[in-house]
């Protein structure tokens, strides 16, 4: 028995004939004839170029490169406040970057047509080879050539079985080793492999899955965020979100229906040590309903564990303060009681924000003036005379509140929008302390502070917390997870699986011996390839043995009996 590895050079080139039935490449990528002139012809070759799988690359990595202005640029859609302060800084690129689309850089122009293309590309490439891959399936191997001994692998032995016998030997092993196998006069072919490129159409098809998953979330998404005090409720309308964006083809009518209100919350933080004041958990405690008539139920949602509803989810982004601070005026009526939530600035919870009160009181002359107060409150005060007003741990250990007053007009009358966290004094006037100096004072809980000219009093009555809410609506998240999972298993499959051809002929030689000869083909350059045919061989010679009962010889060398019989 004897394997040979190589061909002679001067031999017909038989192997590269088999090695061009096993190809699965598509028609179209394979150099064509001349297209011909005119429209026509021009149409073909764009065709053929457009759905070859070098145009795909390339296009796939022109979306690559197109995506990071994107990233790098602030968006119109996502936050316009970002993209009004990006132009501020960078006025020498605005008239560049408007141009080229690159405030709203996935639904441009030049971003579009690129991933039109690329999905053209795609279809187009896909299409030739599943039917091609269809065709194979059901195909039959073919034929072995007529000189097995000039393919890459290869083994031959003698035996004193009838070449029927080995045949059918050959036929049931391979048949067993999960090979397709035809017989013929002489000889059996087997196939094995059709995974590969089965692997490489679920790449593609998976390809096109993400592109379509990716377009549905870009156009129908939508995204909104929502501070919730204690004790209070939200529903999923658009007038209670604080900020909302959403994709071009969003309709207010595609929100799921569902309402909950924060019932509790809960926060902890590491005491001592090195991590003191670092947050150890987070968790908000709701009561929720799906629809207008839905049952409550009872959930909690902690960071990166949100609630579902219904393909809504909702994320605890973060959480603070809330001073509870009520307003009378010179008569002692309360015009103004309300929670007003503190945006946190550092990690201690040190916060700040504004209490406006449209009510207000009237002066001396009698006119209307409304009340406005820049606040500072920390949860944990370090104390008089020890620095500046900055919290030294987040949980509330030491509250207290600054206020610094103002009377005038607030400006919430002109129809313009405001930050509710920031106050506008420039219509207002500062109230004066004695020594002509802007009023303010710091509150303990329960404490009150007595406005100047008999403008009225402000109590800090107690403090509530808030938690901040993100209730998100991505579609064909599931498809894009799964396109994902598949084009890994489908590249995975085209990388590993090797697609290869392996012919068995038995003849019986003039002197009556019958003689074996096993060879193999694969599509590309395998080191496995001759081990597997070995262990072919090995097996298929223990039901065909030659006379001597001597074991088939190692690949790479040849018998001196053999070598005659060339």
């Amino acid at each position: 028995m004897s394997t040979t590895d190589k061909a002679p050079a001067e031999a017909p080139n038989e192997d590269e004939a088999a090695r061009a039935q096993l190809s699965t490449a598509p028609v179209e990528d394979s150099p064509a004839a001349p297209v011909g002139i005119g429209v026509i012809g021009w149409a073909r070759w764009f065709w053929r170029q457009l759905t070859s799988m070098r145009v795909a690359l390339i296009l796939l990595f022109l979306l690559s490169l197109g995506s990071i202005p994107g990233s790098l640029i602030p968006q119109t859609q996502v936050d316009a406040m970002k993209v009004a302060e990006w132009k501020k800084t960078h006025e020498f690129w605005v008239p560049v970057a408007e141009k080229l689309q690159l405030f709203d850089v996935y639904s441009s122009v030049w971003f579009s047509a690129i991933y039109i293309l690329l999905f053209v590309s795609l279809i187009g490439c896909i299409v030739p080879r599943t039917w091609q891959f269809v065709g194979q399936l059901t195909g039959r191997p073919p034929g072995a050539p007529r000189r097995l001994d000039r393919l890459p692998a290869y083994t031959t032995w003698r035996t004193d079985k009838a070449p029927e016998e080995v045949l059918a030997s050959a036929k049931g092993l391979l048949g067993g080793r999960r090979f397709r196998t035809e017989a013929s006069a002489g000889a059996v072919a087997a196939e094995k492999g059709y995974l590969r490129e089965a692997g490489n159409l679920a790449f593609h098809i998976a390809l096109i899955v993400m592109l379509v998953a990716f377009a549905c979330g870009q156009l129908f998404k939508s995204e909104g965020g929502k501070l919730v005090l204690r004790g209070k409720g939200f529903s999923n309308t658009l007038t209670q979100y604080d900020d909302f964006k959403s994709g071009s083809l969003f309709s207010a009518d595609d929100l799921t229906p569902f309402s909950f209100t924060l019932d509790k919350f809960d926060a902890s933080y590491e005491k001592a040590g090195p991590q003191k004041g670092t947050a150890r958990d987070f968790k908000a405690y709701v009561t929720y309903s799906e629809g207008a008539e839905g049952a409550p139920k009872k959930a909690e949602i902690e960071v990166n564990k949100p609630l579902e509803i219904d393909g809504s989810k909702i994320y605890l982004l973060g959480h603070g303060y809330a001073p509870v601070i009520s307003v009378t005026d010179p008569t002692g009526k309360v015009v103004y009681r309300d929670a007003v939530p503190m945006l946190p600035f550092d990690g201690n919870l040190s916060s700040s924000g504004a209490v406006k009160v449209p009510d207000g009181y009237r002066n001396k002359n009698g006119d209307k003036e409304q009340l406005g107060f820049n606040a500072m409150f920390v949860p944990t005060f370090a104390g008089a005379g020890k620095g500046t007003m900055l919290s030294q741990f987040p949980d509330l250990n030491f509250p207290v509140l600054a206020l610094s007053a103002y009377h005038g007009s607030l400006g919430v009358d002109a129809g313009l929008p405001q930050n509710v966290y920031q106050l506008n004094t420039s219509k207002m006037q500062e109230f004066k302390d004695p020594e002509g100096q802007l009023f303010k004072q710091r509150l303990l809980p329960g404490e009150t502070m007595t406005l100047p000219d008999g403008a009225g009093t402000v109590k800090f009555e107690g403090i509530e917390r808030w938690a901040t809410f993100s209730v998100t609506h991505q579609p064909a998240s599931g498809l894009a997870l799964a396109g994902a999972v598949i084009a890994i298993g489908g590249l995975a499959a085209s990388l590993f699986v090797q697609r290869r051809r392996i012919w068995v002929r038995a003849v019986r030689g003039a002197d009556g011996v019958t003689v074996v000869e096993m060879a193999g083909l694969g599509r590309s350059e395998s080191a496995k390839l001759p081990e597997e045919l070995s262990a072919l061989s090995a097996a298929l010679y223990e039901t065909a043995p030659s006379p001597a009962r001597s074991a088939p010889a190692d690949a790479g060398t040849t018998t001196e009996e053999e070598g005659e019989r060339a």
